[in-house]
């Protein structure tokens, strides 16, 4: 039987995953203290960086507290979602597209 070599190209394309906004939404409940405890703990943020973000989610209805790849995103959200349920918060979480 005949051997045959055969050669392949292959153009391998890769691309940056499709990133997407955790977005934090303002309450008639939910404390300050702690929407900056969450944007600390969850999304890493340093007592400064929260508390501006915090200003701007009441002062503007929601704000960005993070970019990240659409699994991480979900992921902050229901972390989100879980920690004001146990804290009796009706805090607001959700993800959109980056552009």
């Amino acid at each position: 039987m005949p051997k045959f070599e055969e050669e392949l190209e292959l153009d391998l394309e890769l691309h940056e995953p499709q990133m997407f906004k955790v977005l934090l939404h303002n309450d008639d409940y939910t404390s300050m203290d702690f929407v900056v405890e969450i944007l600390m703990g969850i999304f890493h943020k340093t007592h400064d960086q929260a508390e501006q973000i915090m200003l701007q989610i009441h002062e503007k209805d929601k704000a960005v507290c993070g970019v990240y790849s659409f699994e991480i995103a979900q992921t902050k959200a229901q972390q989100v979602k879980q920690q004001a349920k146990q804290n009796e918060f009706p805090l607001l979480a959700t993800i959109e597209e980056d552009s």
